[in-house]
């Protein structure tokens, strides 16, 4: 999965955890992506994701309570994860139990972010904004009324129109989010229950035919704004003192990034100064 993003162009991925649902088993699949992120060129940002609660009242709150008391002071100890991230929902965490969690976790010295208003509105996004998260991701339930309220505040928007196309829900209001004075990312979501989309170039085609973004705002929203959304200061645009990532297009124009439907646009892959994919493979000794 991680070396179809990178031929589709990207550098830069965040994994997540999530599945686990133990306290052991949540740090043991952070341990993995540490494993896995060891052995690739490009950086690999994990994140410690609190994903679906046990359907039983007293263990989920028994669990919210494990989180704070183990998981994540054994995450920030053991620099396992640089955020956290909590899905709010009527099926998963209420406000008041991710706010539980996300407060802890920013008291143990990380970042947060939220999956929230795919389905419902059940105060995921107030409660993101609220406390700076990096990034509040899904988005396909936000309602007019709280378009506005990301205008002038940190916390990115990010869109997934993978997650709508492969799962047929309505597309999250990109256009009318960035109209708002929303600063929005695309990403892939890439999982294979809601969104096996193994291209972020295709994410940010869909970026632009699915949630009304046009070229040029989804190249920054799968640039700047994405580092940003990830809390990285150099990344996401070439210039002195970032890092030297980039990618060749077979076009010489940049348009065909967004364009091209069913072909990969991508000719090199550049990570750190150095080549580390191509069309007829993998490079990994290339200087710059």
């Amino acid at each position: 999965r991680i070396w179809a993003l990178v031929h589709s162009g990207a550098t830069i991925v965040e994994v997540k955890s999530g599945y686990g649902f133990t306290v052991a088993a949540e740090l043991r699949l952070l341990e993995v992506i540490g494993v896995v992120a060891s052995q690739l060129p490009i950086r690999v940002i994990p994140t410690l994701l609190i994903h679906i609660p046990p359907s039983n009242t007293k263990e989920r709150e028994a669990y919210v309570e494990q989180v704070c008391s183990e998981l994540i002071p054994e995450t920030a100890r053991r620099g396992l994860a640089t955020a956290v991230d909590v899905f709010v929902e009527k099926e998963a965490w209420s406000a008041t139990q991710a706010g539980s969690m996300l407060t802890c976790a920013l008291e143990h010295g990380l970042r947060v972010k939220l999956h929230a208003e795919q389905f419902h509105s059940v105060g995921g996004l107030e409660l993101g904004l609220q406390l700076n998260a990096l990034s509040i991701d899904h988005l396909e339930a936000c309602k007019p009324q709280q378009h506005a309220l990301f205008r002038n505040s940190p916390t990115i928007a990010t869109v997934l129109p993978g997650v709508s196309l492969h799962l047929g829900i309505p597309k999250a209001p990109g256009r009318a989010l960035i109209d708002a004075g929303a600063a929005v990312a695309v990403g892939t979501d890439l999982n294979p229950g809601s969104s096996p989309l193994f291209s972020i170039s295709a994410a940010l085609g869909l970026a632009v035919r699915l949630n009304g973004l046009t070229s040029h705002e989804a190249l920054i929203a799968g640039t700047v704004n994405a580092a940003c959304a990830l809390g990285l200061s150099d990344a996401g645009r070439i210039e002195a003192g970032a890092q030297a990532d980039f990618a060749v297009l077979e076009s010489p124009d940049w348009r065909d990034l967004i364009y091209t439907m069913g072909a990969n646009p991508i000719r090199e892959v550049w990570c750190r100064g150095k080549r580390i994919a191509s069309a007829t493979g993998r490079k990994k000794d290339h200087d710059a």
